[in-house]
């Protein structure tokens, strides 16, 4: 069984994480594929954004508790630190379609993205601490997200939060109905694609190169980068289009149509047939 479905939707690259029967938990492959799939895509002109969703019941357990247990287990860190950084580097826009709970390492993918809806009933937890395990991993990323002292407060007790303290928090920006949150989620991921390629992209640079820069550093950054965007093809199509009350063409955006396309590149296959007991983190 393919471990990610991967396609192209017009200009959306789609990754459907694909373990449901193992409630998608994350074994070093499936890492390892989810990682290189958004990797290619950063300089793919044809990608416009990244929608990422789960089949089955639940968006993510965790990590493979098998796998974390076994002889290798210790040496996946590396992919999985590469994982739970990809909101930090990725210059295309990562959209989350949460359709059931996200749990420990699924939470820290939730919070790797850039926009996140999820459905109504699903739930949220950094859960690691009731097998005795800290959520080293994706603590920062969390803490990036909802802030220091609830990410403090979720490790420590492992509680279950709910889509709507989620979203109180700032975790996800969006609930829906479960019957209309993937119809939302890849709207949203469409509409993102369609704006310049080239003012997402110089936006993406300075929410990355802002991080831990002064006041007076991260003023210096928006200078250049505005005046750079100020003179760029795409701004100037900006302001035409807007005055002639059109949809703009934008110049750095491929010209060539976009249709559905078939799966763009291998998923991995899932052989191991033991039971999997899926846990956090």
């Amino acid at each position: 069984m393919s471990l990610l479905l991967i396609e192209r939707q017009e200009r959306v690259l789609h990754i459907t994480l694909n373990r449901p029967d193992k409630r998608n938990a994350f074994n070093e492959e499936m890492c390892r594929l989810l990682v290189d799939t958004i990797a290619g895509a950063q300089n793919d002109p044809h990608v416009g954004s990244i929608l990422i969703d789960a089949n089955g019941r639940v968006f993510s357990a965790g990590m493979d508790l098998d796998e974390a247990v076994s002889p290798n287990g210790i040496e996946a860190s590396a992919i999985h630190e590469d994982l739970f950084s990809l909101g930090r580097i990725s210059k295309k826009p990562i959209i989350a379609c949460i359709n059931g709970p996200a749990l420990g390492g699924g939470l820290g993918l939730v919070a790797q993205a850039h926009v996140a809806i999820a459905a109504q009933g699903s739930l949220f937890g950094l859960t690691e601490i009731r097998i005795g395990l800290w959520p080293f991993l994706v603590f920062r990323c969390v803490e990036e997200a909802i802030g220091a002292r609830r990410a403090l407060e979720l490790s420590m007790t492992g509680r279950l939060f709910s889509t709507q303290e989620a979203l109180a928090w700032g975790l996800i920006h969006q609930v829906a109905h479960a019957f209309e949150v993937e119809d939302r989620a890849a709207a949203i991921a469409r509409d993102i694609a369609k704006a310049s390629p080239e003012a997402i992209g110089m936006g993406l640079e300075y929410v990355h190169g802002a991080r831990g820069k002064s006041w007076t550093q991260v003023g210096e950054l928006a200078a250049r980068l505005r005046a750079k965007c100020m003179v760029s093809a795409d701004f100037k199509e900006g302001v035409a289009a807007f005055h002639q009350k059109r949809e703009a063409q934008w110049p750095s955006m491929p010209a060539a149509p976009y249709t559905t396309s078939s799966p763009l590149a291998s998923t991995g296959s899932d052989v191991d047939d033991k039971p999997h007991f899926e846990g956090p983190e």
